[in-house]
């Protein structure tokens, strides 16, 4: 399964967007806010398109939010009518009409819709300075980006179902054979409010074989998943990894439970993390204030886009607390992340899911390269994506695949994914 592109995108397919002659002295208009749905079987991956009054002028973004496609696409027209007719290089105030003219809050759905948009407007504005858009963000602070996989690369069985001793380490091998220095494992099983004794040894053994594969040089994240129903249930399995120094725990209970959370804080030495599934930036400054995690992560295709991002990333900063954005979704948020990545002071390390599908890099062709386990700076202007609506069709909206539903105990209760 390729993890990478097979060559650089030609930075001449992006001659028609250098359109400043064309611009200067006069107002550019959004004219129509399109989206094209492709199936990766896990998630339909919701790509936006923004055209204006400008031809050739048009930016992609991407609002894929697991299991709710069609709700995203809903919202994206319904908010599209507060855009129509504005500047699109106006991006703040386009995601201020989104947001204040809508009157009820949008929560993951609309936000995930607004972000969608913002990131075309960043695309269209960086091709009409002729710049990539991280230069836009801010500049350059970093001349590459650390990143990490999931055991097996993004394969939506691999990641979510490798439960076996043997398995999770050749898993740990494969990954760092494709030239990774970092990857996540997502073993708590599913768990009510007691973590079951049987189930701590089995945790304690997978992590084991883990840093036994990767060794000291790779670094290791452990995905609760929100699975723990309680702080005690978590923390039985942060007792039985600890010994193996993972890099950080993600979720170790359900988003929004800050006083659980605080708990586990308090109590342990290892690095925690949250946030991909909180949204307002309300919910992020009541984190903040718990002084409870060491890395925060937003996930830019949800919280409202990259301006949003980098506002809650700064607040981070200013309290010591790092950013590793959330991003198992498509290749155009991969590559927003990116962007992000190269322009953010305490950005720490970069989540991916390249290998989702084996045709991920034919709908998108874009800046992502990997070298010895770091991307690239791009420079291509905007974005730097080219998308190939022709393979999108080839791969149209199905109903995803409902993995959530393997969440079930022995008795038959419903627990968290």
């Amino acid at each position: 399964m390729p993890c990478q592109p097979q060559s650089r995108l030609d930075r001449r397919k992006f001659a028609d967007y250098s359109l400043n002659h064309q611009i200067k002295g006069r107002r550019v208009k959004i004219t129509s806010v399109k989206t094209k749905v492709v199936n990766a079987e896990m998630r339909n991956w919701v790509f936006v398109k923004v055209e204006t009054d400008v031809p050739g002028l048009f930016g992609w973004g991407e609002a894929t939010l697991e299991w709710k496609t069609r709700a995203v696409v809903g919202a994206i027209d319904d908010l599209a009518p507060l855009i129509v007719g504005r500047d699109p290089r106006d991006i703040e105030q386009a995601v201020r009409a989104m947001t204040k003219q809508s009157f009820w809050r949008l929560g993951a759905v609309g936000m995930s819709a607004v972000s969608g948009v913002e990131l075309a407007l960043w695309d269209i504005l960086g091709k009409h300075l002729d710049v990539p858009v991280w230069r836009l963000l801010g500049g350059k602070v970093r001349d590459k980006v650390s990143v990490y996989t999931h055991l097996g690369m993004g394969d939506m069985r691999a990641v979510y179902e490798t439960t076996e001793v043997a398995a999770i380490a050749e898993r740990a091998h494969q990954v760092i054979e494709n030239g990774y220095r970092a990857f996540k494992a997502v073993f708590i099983p599913y768990t009510h409010y007691h973590a079951p004794l049987p189930e701590i040894d089995l945790v304690s053994r997978m992590m084991a074989a883990l840093r036994e594969a990767a060794g000291n040089a790779v670094e290791i994240m452990v995905d609760f998943h929100g699975r723990p129903a309680s702080a005690g249930a978590a923390q039985a399995y942060i007792d039985a990894i600890t010994p193996f120094r993972p890099m950080f725990i993600e979720e170790p209970v359900q988003p929004g439970d800050f006083n659980s959370l605080k708990r586990l804080a308090e109590k342990n030495r290892i690095p925690l993390a949250t946030g991909e599934r909180l949204i307002d930036r309300s919910e992020f400054e009541a984190l903040f204030g718990l002084n409870a995690v060491d890395i925060v992560q937003p996930d830019i295709c949800h919280c409202g886009g990259l301006l949003e991002a980098k506002k809650i990333a700064a607040r981070a900063e200013a309290i010591g607390v790092g950013v590793a954005p959330h991003n198992p979704l498509g290749p155009i948020a991969g590559v927003a992340a990116l962007h992000f990545a190269v322009s953010t002071p305490n950005h720490v390390i970069q989540e991916e899911m390249v290998g989702a599908v084996p045709w991920y890099f034919d709908v998108v062709q874009g800046p992502i390269k990997m070298v010895d386990g770091f991307w690239q700076v791009p420079e291509a202007p905007g974005l730097g994506v080219y998308v190939d609506e022709a393979e999108c069709d080839r791969h149209p909206y199905a109903r995803e695949v409902l993995h959530t539903q393997n969440a079930v105990m022995p008795d038959g209760t419903l627990v968290d994914w």
